[in-house]
């Protein structure tokens, strides 16, 4: 085993504010490792000293000489106005893997981009600098569910050793086989995936608590002899007076988890919750909703999913009135009070105090048919001590922020939920925590997510935007979905193509290549074949013809135009996506070997 990184005793802090204190751990080659710890507790500070954007105040991190390191920001940034084209530069593989992540228009400007495209930008470009240690601070965020699941596949096919932090539990256990958790200036280290490391946390907080209470039954015992008069003890040995105080210290240990409470119920709501008729809405030449119709019922969960720019957070907030329809219109019940979590925030005011900004919106919290609270009392409840109250927002974390949202949305107490991208940020027992308390609510909630662990939890049914201003009510949740959307994928791959057969060609000798080379001490890929590299010189072909066929086609369906024998060309447009799909992922495959 190869010893890649070591990190000892780190100890880092901003002002008096302690991030994290003596973190010691390892990294050997081929670990894949999800980072977990409570928003707040310096995740992604941690990251960043390992990756050489922050130093530490005190202790070591000690890479393997030649070690190359590969760093995705959770907020990546670029250079004011350059090009998507500038950016990508000379390098084939990146400009191969934009292509494959659908963001290369050389001359689109960056600064025009979404969230999500510049996300993937960034992430094609970690991923082509081929690092022995990939670092990725939540690269789920902003990305759709497409581009997660080709991110899963590559990384769980790739040799490449990885750390990450993520809140997305599917992602999680697909990819990591080990999880390193920061508890209380502690780390703790749990092979396996994300129900192992439950049960084997849950165990030792378990032990640490019947631990704790043998310290305290011993503490009180040795309380009343310290309790007796001076000269009772006189002469007395000093060790046991020593041990009494290391008693004390390890007793006021706090073992007790501080988690979000949501305890805020629903006002009622009538039977009439909204019905959409003949909504249709254009930006330009881009349809996003076109004649959409629903009856929308009381206590209906429905999840959202679709490709970025397909208009999914377009329709929620025409549904609310912040954007109107060309052409139809959204009739809501009277009775309806929406609480929106939207992807872009509420805009509080940094240079305000975290009690301040709640206070500015109620001075009296009123939930629950009647509870009062004061706005101290209910920020409490979302994990704001007295003392984070008085933290200006400017410096607050992305999950303080996103915990900061949350309570300004439920404490006016809606009854029917929108929530655009609520996962982003929050850590995993937050989500845990809202997950219950969505699967509990009363009242109707609509909510946009790539979290498929998120929509399986909370949603009954789900509308699929699938481009041109088609939705399909789809009757279940995203892992039916997929199971459903997969199963016709094959079929139409059967009928189209009989014989072919997915597997990759054996080499011609039928062995498999295992021999590694060395540099510096870092453990490398294997070689291309000669095999080998005349399949990736096939490929990069046969790729580059396959692509310009499917954007032919684009342009074909784009135009407007009356498209003659349109079954057949939509048949075939399937059948490119499938083929460039499997294509490039064998591509990606053996480039990592050249």
């Amino acid at each position: 085993m190869i010893s890649y990184l070591q990190l000892e005793n780190l100890t880092k802090s901003h002002g008096d504010r302690m991030i994290f204190a003596d973190v010691t751990f390892g990294i050997n080659q081929g670990d894949k490792i999800a980072l977990i710890a409570k928003n707040g507790t310096g995740k992604t500070t941690l990251l960043r000293c390992i990756a050489g954007k922050e130093s530490v105040d005190s202790g070591n991190i000690t890479p393997r000489k030649d070690l190359k390191i590969g760093f995705l920001e959770q907020i990546p940034e670029f250079i004011p106005g350059m090009t998507v084209g500038e950016y990508a530069g000379t390098d084939e593989k990146l400009r191969r893997l934009l292509t494959q992540m659908e963001v290369y228009r050389p001359e689109d400007l960056i600064d025009n981009l979404s969230g999500g495209q510049r996300k993937r930008l960034a992430l094609a470009r970690v991923i082509a600098s081929e690092p022995d240690l990939l670092i990725l601070d939540e690269p789920t965020n902003h990305l759709d569910i497409p581009t997660i699941e080709w991110l899963e596949g590559y990384l769980t096919r790739s040799k490449v050793t990885l750390l990450m932090v993520t809140h997305d539990r599917y992602f999680l256990d697909r990819v990591c086989d080990k999880i390193i958790e920061i508890d209380r200036a502690e780390v703790y280290v749990y092979e396996g995936k994300y129900d192992n490391f439950l049960r084997r946390r849950r165990e030792r907080i378990d032990g640490m608590t019947s631990a704790l209470a043998k310290v305290k039954n011993t503490l009180r015992k040795e309380q009343e002899w310290m309790n007796r008069q001076p000269q009772a003890r006189a002469g007395k040995a000093q060790y046991r007076i020593d041990a009494f105080h290391d008693l004390k210290k390890r007793s006021q240990v706090n073992l007790r988890e501080r988690n979000v409470g949501l305890k805020v119920k629903s006002s009622y709501i009538g039977s009439k919750i909204f019905e959409a008729v003949g909504v249709t809405k254009s930006f330009g030449d881009q349809c996003v909703l076109d004649d959409f119709n629903y009856v929308f019922s009381r206590y209906e969960k429905v999840g959202i999913i679709g490709r970025n720019g397909a208009g999914k957070s377009t329709f929620i907030k025409m549904l609310q009135g912040l954007i109107q329809p060309d052409s139809g219109y959204f009739e809501v019940g009277e009775t309806v009070r929406f609480g929106y979590y939207s992807q872009e925030g509420i805009a509080f005011d940094d240079n305000k105090r975290v009690i301040d900004a709640i206070t500015d919106m109620a001075e009296d919290i009123v939930v629950n048919d009647g509870v009062h609270y004061t706005p101290s009392q209910f920020l409490q409840h979302f994990l704001f001590t007295p003392a984070d109250q008085q933290k200006y927002i400017a410096k607050l974390s992305g999950g303080e922020r996103s915990r900061l949202h949350l309570a300004a949305v439920l404490m006016k107490s809606p009854n029917f939920l929108v929530l655009d991208e609520p996962t982003n940020d929050l850590d995993i027992v937050t989500l845990g925590i809202l997950e219950d308390y969505l699967a509990e609510f009363k009242g109707c909630v609509i909510v946009i997510s790539h979290d498929r662990f998120f929509l399986d939890s909370i949603a009954d049914h789900l509308f699929v935007f699938e481009g041109d201003g088609k939705v399909r009510d789809f009757p279940g949740n995203y892992t039916e979905y997929r199971q459903w959307r997969d199963a016709r994928e094959k079929e139409a791959r059967t009928v189209q193509n009989p014989r072919r057969n997915s597997s990759p060609a054996a080499d011609a000798d039928g062995s498999a290549q295992t021999a590694r080379v060395s540099r510096g001490g870092i453990e490398r890929a294997p070689k291309l074949t000669f095999k080998e590299r005349k399949e990736l010189e096939a490929l990069t072909e046969e790729i580059d013809r396959l692509t310009e066929e499917k954007q032919e086609l684009e342009r074909l369906f784009n135009s407007g135009e009356v498209v003659a024998d349109i079954d057949s060309k939509s048949r075939r447009y399937t059948e490119l996506a499938s083929l460039l799909d499997d294509k490039e992922m064998r591509w990606l495959e053996l480039s990592e070997k050249a």
